[in-house]
């Protein structure tokens, strides 16, 4: 099972906006833990069944082969104060979430049907079907 938090497994446009995603924060003076990069099947497979079949609340609707985590084109953040997580610092999320926005990513904090607080991606407007039938992200 995989469950990477390194950049080096997002597709390179991804990993290229996940860094000036963190240095956009660092120049407001937030620092960010990226905790989670690419997944396989399996380790998209326990984060779906969180909260159905195994402990915990649900954190993902996307079953396997169906997150952007699958196909290296999202990260999980959590913004540090102190070098401590800031889990439920709501404004904290906020302001990184516009740092996110304002370096083309899609933050996940602005959906409505699971907000998502930690997500970010960055998809070109490729849609899942769009990457399994093989286009690639430019």
């Amino acid at each position: 099972m995989i469950n990477s938090r390194s950049l080096d497994e997002l597709l390179p446009v991804v990993k290229l906006k996940a860094e000036q995603f963190l240095a956009a924060c660092k120049q407001q003076h937030i620092d960010v833990l990226i905790y989670s990069t690419y997944r396989d099947n399996e380790a998209q497979a326990a984060e779906y069944a969180k909260g159905r079949s195994a402990p915990g609340r649900i954190v993902t609707n996307s079953k396997p082969g169906m997150s952007y985590h699958n196909w290296r084109c999202a990260f999980d953040f959590v913004p540090l104060l102190k070098g401590q997580p800031q889990w439920k610092d709501s404004a904290l999320y906020l302001k990184c979430g516009v740092v996110a926005e304002s370096v083309g990513l899609v933050w996940g904090g602005r959906w409505t049907s699971l907000v998502d607080k930690p997500h970010c991606q960055y998809t070109g407007g490729l849609k899942i079907a769009n990457l399994k039938a093989g286009e690639k992200i430019s």
